[in-house]
């Protein structure tokens, strides 16, 4: 349809160019003394134009000639431009296929066309950028070889040129800068450096996943326990662990500070470090029971502690694997001696429930010879002593029906618990 279009249009040009032209009895006289030059008026007319032709391409002519030095000017910059990109991304390849040799000198490379374009006073866009990410591979590349005093003099060039203010760059540029520079130091087991590293960081990039990762390494590694413990947790609420090893974590990190501690008073206020969700998990509760125990504590605090537990593990028994079960009822008859009332009725009770817990048994029946009930002590702890699986408490069973058998003089009960004691492994 347009190709009709302009034929039609050609063809009506083309005919009011006939009509005008061959009507057109016009003449141009040009006098030139002595002669006078008679011309139609459509040959002046075809002239004039011809000359605007020949004028026009003679001066696009002597522009394309006196524009050659500009393009090829042009064209060797963007040669060393293209240079240039190629030899980063040659660093980059060389440096993803392990040849770190090869990527520092592709980087270095780059650095050199780098220069040579500056030297030229070529525009070269995100110039900053370039360097920077040049000096960056160069570095990672060292590191990778043990070269450190290359890593930090190429490292210092990165972020010398994220301080240059005549030629600004993006603050993505330089975090990604410092953040690779807190890896290397956590590679070279220099948490403190890590850390400061890490805290050169805006507010908004220190939280950040990536930073947050590096971040509870470096405090691992520098056992500062409590900044550890911060920062899994805001791990743990952006979703950056899968919800058991994110629980694995807080929990090995909170056992952690708890076991830290040498006296009460530290380790009450390590308890009070934790949140309200850390103190009910039982990794975490059973261990500070038993460590407030080993340290003289107040038992009573370490059973106060102990009973969110408790209360889980009578309300839903499969919740509580067999290990933490067992380390349960032993820290619970660490302070045996000082049970009040309150918590004898809740041992008698969760046993009642479930007469068929070996564990439970063995804990009744060793509160039981405690208040010196021995009929009831000696009738759990046989049971117990027939179901127990954990070996310290089956030996603890058969040493404590020893005990009652020598105070009721019966000699051949207490040898033969003493020998079932003995067998325990």
């Amino acid at each position: 349809m347009r190709a009709a279009l302009w034929l039609l249009g050609l063809f009506a040009i083309a005919a009011a160019v006939a009509l005008f032209a061959g009507n057109n009895q016009g003449t141009v006289t040009v006098f030139w003394p002595p002669w006078r030059v008679d011309l139609s008026l459509n040959l002046v007319l075809l002239l004039l134009f011809g000359a605007f032709v020949f004028l026009h391409v003679a001066l696009r002519g002597f522009s394309a000639l006196f524009a050659l030095p500009t393009q090829a000017r042009q064209w060797r910059l963007q040669q060393k431009e293209r240079a240039l990109h190629a030899a980063l991304l040659d660093a980059m390849v060389q440096l993803l296929s392990g040849r770190f040799s090869r990527a520092r000198k592709a980087a270095q490379a780059a650095l050199g066309q780098e220069k040579t374009l500056a030297a030229l006073d070529a525009d070269l866009p995100q110039a900053p950028q370039v360097r920077m990410l040049a000096h960056l591979l160069a570095a990672e590349s060292a590191q990778s070889l043990q070269d450190r005093a290359a890593r930090d003099a190429h490292l210092q060039l990165a972020l010398n040129e994220g301080n240059d203010r005549t030629a600004p760059m993006s603050p993505e540029t330089r975090e990604g800068v410092q953040l690779r520079a807190a890896r290397w130091a956590l590679e070279d087991r220099d948490a403190p450096a890590a850390l400061a590293r890490l805290a050169e960081l805006p507010l908004g990039a220190q939280r950040r996943t990536l930073a947050l990762r590096l971040r509870l390494k470096a405090a691992r590694q520098d056992r500062r326990t409590v900044e550890a413990l911060d920062t899994a947790r805001l791990l743990a609420k952006h979703g950056a662990f899968p919800a058991g090893a994110a629980r694995s974590i807080v929990h090995g990190l909170a056992t952690e500070l708890v076991a830290g501690a040498h006296d009460p008073a530290q380790l009450l206020r390590a308890w009070g470090e934790l949140e309200a969700g850390e103190r009910a998990m039982p990794e975490v509760a059973i261990p500070a029971a038993q460590r407030l125990v080993a340290v003289g504590g107040d038992l009573a605090v370490a059973r106060a502690w102990l009973l969110p537990v408790w209360e889980q593990m009578v309300a839903q028994p499969p919740s509580l694997g067999d290990g933490l079960r067992v380390k349960l009822v032993r820290a619970l008859e660490a302070g045996l001696d000082s049970l009040d009332a309150e918590w004898l009725a809740r041992i008698e009770t969760a046993q009642r429930n479930n007469p068929r817990d070996a564990n439970l048994q063995y804990l009744a029946g060793m509160a039981c010879m405690k208040r010196q009930l021995w009929g009831k002590a000696q009738q759990l702890l046989a049971q117990a002593g027939a179901g127990l699986q954990d070996a310290g408490l089956h030996r603890s069973a058969w040493v404590a029906l020893a005990q009652l058998a020598e105070q009721r003089g019966e000699a051949d009960e207490a040898a033969a618990a003493w020998k079932r004691a003995a067998q325990s492994r």
